[in-house]
């Protein structure tokens, strides 16, 4: 699952012309950590997608279902 949330969350990233830092920056988290995130290498909490939903200007749950659609 975790690799699935990353790939997705990188699609999602390029499709709105993010690099990571960029994404990183909006969201308040580390570069570092979004690219682990990516990678399937880190699990995000609740609070965590929350933090990158408003990053894209999204409702929480919108994210998760965008996810989900993808599984």
């Amino acid at each position: 699952m975790r690799e699935i949330f990353g790939i997705h969350l990188q699609q999602l990233r390029k499709e709105n012309g993010m690099t990571q830092e960029r994404l990183a920056e909006l969201a308040d988290l580390d570069v570092t950590y979004i690219s682990l995130l990516e990678r399937g290498k880190r699990q995000p909490t609740l609070h965590t997608l929350e933090k990158v939903a408003k990053a894209f200007e999204i409702k929480t749950w919108q994210l998760v279902e965008y996810i989900e659609t993808k599984l």
